[in-house]
C-alpha cells in the first residue's frame, strides 16, 4: 500500500488541482439500483458515526492497451505468445491520469480529508478511505441505511444510489461500499456425512473400466474420486512435478473458510503419503485468519487444499485467506468491513513481485447482484493478471442455467431491474472473459452434472477467442430456443469442465464425500500447473491466460463431453453436445496430449 503524499506526482496534482473549479458543480447520479435485491430489506437508518471504509476505483484510461497485449501475448499463433509484462509494465497500463489524480485530491480536501488519510493501491488505480457514514453521505450526496437479509439475518451498510459532482463522473469508475448486495458463496461444497467410510464397496478390488484416454481406471472411481482417481482419469499417472522451478500454484479463500493442517496431513496420509508433513505458504489478505480448531475447518478450504496440493505436490502451494466478510455489527470501536472482498485480493495480488502461474477460485455470485461498474473493474483485475502470466480458474457455479430448478412453477430466476421477468443467471467471476471457467462432470463414462453453472453474460460481450465454437453450437439450436432467457451475444462460459461430485476429502477428522463445481476447478487447475511445471522445466513461459489457447487448438487435447444437460430457471438447461457447449465448455483434460501440445509451442 502506498501513502498518497508519497506519489511522485503529488506536487504536480497540487498545482493542477488548485485550478479545479468545484464550486458550482452539479451532483448528478454516478450509480442507483431499483431497490435491494430479492431477499434484502432496510432495517433501520445507518448510525452517523459508523466507519465506512470507500473504496474508490478510478478511471484506467490505458486499459484498452493493456487488453490488446493480453490477447497478443496469449495467443499461440502471435510472435509475442508468452511475453508476458512485468509488474512495473502492469501498473503504468493502469495508472490514473495525473489530472484524476489531481481533481480527486481537491474532493478529497473540500471534505477535510488530510493527505496522510488517503491510501492508494500500487498502481495508484484504487484509493482507500476511512470515513464516518455521516461525512460518506454528505460526500456522496446519499443516505446509507442497514440492510437485512430475511433469510440468514445478515446486515451490510448500503445504499440505492449515489451522486458526485459531475466533474468527478469521468474520472471515478465506482465507489464501493454503496450499491452492491452480492453475496459472494462458496460453491455447493457442503460436506456430507456418512457413518460408514466411502470406500468403493460396489466394485470387487482391482476391477477397472475404460478412462476416456482409453487407459484402465479404478472402478471405485466411479463412486469416490481421490487424488489416484484424477491422474489415472485425466492420464497424468506416471508425471511427476519438480519443487525446484520456482512453479506454483494458488488457492483462494475467502468467507471464514479456513483450511485445516490437521485434516490436510491426514488426508495426505491416505491419499498421497509422500506428500505427508510438507505445509503451503498461508498469505492473509485484509484481516483474513486461517482458525485452526477442528470446528472452523472448512469444507470449501479443505477440499481446494487437500485436492488443489495434493495433486501437484511437490510444486509450492499457497493458500490465500481474504477478509470482508459482510456481516455488520453496529460498533464504533469495532467498524466491520462491509465490503466484499475480491477488490482486496486483486489489490494485494497486484502489489507483488511473484505471484503463483495458476491460481484456482470457487466462489462467485449471479452476475445480476454485482453492479456492472464493479464487475468491469475486477475483470479488468484479472486480465492484469492474465498479462502477468497467470492462469485464473474459476468455478462456474451450481445452479445449471440459473437455480437449479427444472420446475415452471416454483422456479426463482427473477430479474432485479425492476421487471421481475424471468431470466437465465449468469455467474460472476465466471463470466469475466479474462478467466477459465470450469464446470463439471460425474460418473465414467463422464457425463455433465446437472448442476454445471453455464451460459451466457449479460455485461461482457463475447470474446473473439470464441466465436466460432459458441456460434457453432447457437447454430444448432432449434429457432427461438430459450428465446428472451439468455444474451445470446454475451461472454459463454463454462470454457472447460472436470469431474464435480464424490471427492473424499478429510474434514474435521473424518472422511468425507463433497461435491459442486468447487472440486471441478481446483482440479483442473491442478493439471494446468503441471502442464506449467512441464513448461518452465523446458525453458518455456508458463501458459498465462489460457482460454485463446483452449479455443484456439488446446480443445483437440481435451475429452469432449457429449451427455447431459444443466436444468435451471423452469427449463432442462442447455444440452451437452459435439464442441463446444454451455455445460462443460470444451471438456475435460487429458494431460499428455494437452503436455505434447504445450510443449510444442514457442
Amino acid at each position: 500500500m502506498m501513502k498518497f503524499v508519497t506519489l511522485l506526482v503529488f506536487p504536480f496534482a497540487a498545482a493542477l488541482a488548485s485550478t479545479v473549479p468545484f464550486k458550482g458543480c452539479q451532483q448528478k447520479v454516478k450509480e442507483s439500483i431499483h431497490g435491494p435485491p430479492h431477499g434484502w430489506y432496510k432495517h433501520a437508518p445507518a448510525p452517523k458515526h459508523h466507519i465506512l471504509e470507500l473504496k474508490i476505483a478510478l478511471s484506467q484510461h490505458r486499459f484498452p492497451e493493456l487488453e490488446q497485449h493480453l490477447w497478443e501475448i496469449s495467443d499461440p499463433s502471435h510472435a509475442r505468445y508468452g511475453a508476458y509484462l512485468s509488474k512495473q509494465e502492469i501498473e503504468t497500463l493502469m495508472a490514473p491520469h495525473p489530472e484524476t489524480l489531481a481533481v480527486v485530491s481537491e474532493w478529497f480536501t473540500l471534505h477535510g480529508l488530510a493527505e496522510e488519510e488517503v491510501i492508494h493501491s500500487s498502481a495508484r488505480d484504487w484509493v482507500t478511505i476511512r470515513v464516518p457514514v455521516g461525512l460518506a453521505e454528505e460526500m456522496l450526496d446519499t443516505t446509507y441505511h442497514v440492510y437485512k437479509h430475511a433469510e440468514t439475518g445478515e446486515s451490510i451498510v448500503r445504499t440505492t444510489s449515489y451522486s458526485l459532482p459531475d466533474i468527478l463522473h469521468h474520472h471515478v469508475d465506482l465507489i464501493q461500499p454503496t450499491i452492491m448486495f452480492a453475496r459472494f458463496k462458496a460453491f455447493k461444497s457442503t460436506p456430507h456425512w456418512t457413518n460408514q467410510a466411502q470406500p468403493a464397496a460396489s466394485c470387487p478390488p482391482g476391477e477397472t473400466i475404460t478412462g476416456p484416454a482409453g487407459n484402465p481406471v479404478d472402478a471405485s472411481c466411479n463412486s469416490t474420486i481421490t487424488l489416484s482417481c484424477l491422474r489415472q482419469l485425466y492420464n497424468a499417472e506416471n508425471y511427476q512435478t519438480t519443487a525446484t522451478n520456482c512453479n506454483k500454484l494458488g488457492i483462494t479463500g475467502y468467507l471464514d473458510q479456513y483450511a485445516n493442517n490437521k485434516d490436510l496431513q491426514q488426508f495426505y496420509l491416505a491419499q498421497n503419503p509422500s506428500a505427508y508433513g510438507s505445509n503451503y505458504t498461508l498469505v492473509s489478505i485484509y484481516g483474513g485468519k486461517n482458525n485452526q480448531s477442528y470446528e472452523e475447518a472448512g469444507g470449501e478450504a479443505n477440499l481446494d487444499t487437500q485436492f488443489g496440493f495434493g495433486l501437484v505436490w511437490p510444486t509450492p502451494g499457497t493458500f490465500y485467506t481474504t477478509g470482508g466478510k459482510p456481516p455488520y455489527i453496529p460498533d464504533p470501536l469495532n467498524p466491520n468491513n462491509t465490503n466484499e472482498p475480491y477488490t482486496y485480493w486483486l489489490e494485494h495480488l497486484l502489489s507483488q513481485d511473484d505471484i503463483p502461474q495458476t491460481i484456482s477460485t470457487s466462489y462467485g455470485d449471479d452476475e445480476q447482484t454485482v453492479p456492472y461498474t464493479y464487475a468491469t473493474r475486477v475483470c479488468a483485475g484479472m486480465a492484469s493478471l492474465g498479462a502477468r502470466g497467470v492462469s485464473l480458474l474459476f468455478s462456474s457455479g451450481d445452479g445449471g442455467v440459473g437455480d437449479g430448478n427444472p420446475d415452471p412453477a416454483t422456479q426463482f430466476c427473477k430479474s432485479n431491474d425492476g421487471r421481475n421477468v424471468t431470466k437465465f443467471l449468469p455467474v460472476f467471476p465466471a463470466s469475466c472473459p479474462y478467466v477459465t471457467a470450469v464446470g463439471g462432470t460425474v460418473n465414467i463414462p463422464e457425463t455433465a452434472a446437472a448442476f454445471s453453472g453455464g451460459g451466457f453474460s449479460n455485461y461482457f460481450a463475447r470474446p473473439a477467442y470464441q466465436e466460432a465454437a459458441v456460434s457453432e453450437y447457437l447454430a444448432m439450436l432449434a429457432p427461438d430456443t430459450f428465446k428472451g432467457l439468455y444474451n445470446s451475444t454475451g461472454r459463454a462460459y463454462p470454457d472447460v469442465a472436470a469431474q464435480s461430485e464424490n471427492f473424499s476429502i478429510i474434514y474435521q477428522g473424518q472422511e468425507s464425500p463433497i461435491g459442486g463445481t468447487s472440486s471441478a476447478s481446483p482440479t483442473f487447475a491442478g493439471f494446468v500447473s503441471m502442464l506449467n511445471d512441464a513448461r518452465i522445466n523446458a525453458g518455456k513461459t508458463p501458459l498465462g491466460f489460457l482460454n485463446p489457447l483452449l479455443y484456439s487448438t488446446g480443445y483437440t487435447a481435451l475429452n469432449d463431453i457429449t451427455q447431459g444437460n444443466n436444468p435451471g430457471c423452469g427449463t432442462l438447461g442447455f444440452n451437452a453436445t459435439d464442441g463446444w457447449d454451455p455445460v462443460t465448455g470444451h471438456g475435460t483434460p487429458n494431460f499428455e496430449k494437452l503436455k505434447a501440445l504445450v510443449l510444442a509451442l514457442p
